[in-house]
């Protein structure tokens, strides 16, 4: 698990991010930090934390213990799950903001189940088709996706984000234009738009999620 933004000797928690690393659909090979998936969510820990101010959130990095899916396991999404039950024993009870990519973005929608968590936003998910969202109604869910990404589809996120808000989610999608699925092109607008949407969703916690960015479910992408 992760480190707290603020330090040691931050005080009380009033909310946490945690970020999600990519993968693929199977391996039971075990991830390593040196691995670009890993290491390509560097720079969006620090601009999320740079987003932030204060040091009363906690902002770290979920390490997966495989580098897949893996098919009914869902291994990811155990991980999460556990990394949130660690959460709530180093900080408590606090809503939660998950931001993953790719396979990241897939489990990071799935575990949005857990109460605490009260957003997502996913930067290039894969969303394979009839993936669940009945589960997302009443949280809030942004999507990020490059029109140049050649491994997850943009069109099947935003068909996600579609559904996700005719089930009841305030989600919204944002188009990368020349942004590809490694996140390398345009890479400091990926990183931006990202620590602001977190550092938004952030500050609207205490008063309730906002209305919709975009005109609502159904509406086209925000373009980037």
């Amino acid at each position: 698990m992760p480190c707290r933004a603020g330090g040691p000797g931050a005080g009380p928690a009033r909310a946490a991010v945690l970020i999600l690393h990519g993968g693929m659909a199977d391996s039971a090979d075990p991830s390593r930090p040196w691995h670009a998936a890993r290491v390509r969510m560097r720079p969006f820990v620090r601009a999320v934390t740079r987003a932030l101010p204060g040091e009363d959130v906690f902002v770290g990095q979920v390490r997966f213990r495989h580098r897949g899916w893996n098919g009914t396991d869902a291994d990811p999404v155990t991980d999460v799950r556990r990394a949130l039950g660690e959460l709530a024993d180093l900080v408590g009870e606090v809503p939660v903001v998950l931001v993953g990519h790719s396979m990241g973005g897939r489990a990071a929608l799935s575990a949005a189940a857990a109460p605490q968590v009260r957003a997502v936003v996913a930067l290039a998910p894969w969303c394979p088709e009839g993936e669940p969202v009945a589960h997302l109604r009443d949280k809030r869910v942004v999507v990020l996706h490059g029109d140049r990404d050649r491994v997850t589809d943009p069109a099947a996120s935003f068909a996600l984000v579609r559904r996700a808000g005719d089930a009841g989610s305030a989600a919204s999608a944002v188009r990368v234009e020349g942004g590809d699925h490694a996140m390398l092109r345009r890479a400091l607008t990926w990183h931006r738009a990202t620590a602001s949407t977190v550092a938004e969703l952030v500050n609207q916690l205490d008063s309730g999620l906002g209305p919709l960015p975009a005109g609502g479910p159904g509406s086209e992408p925000d373009v980037l």
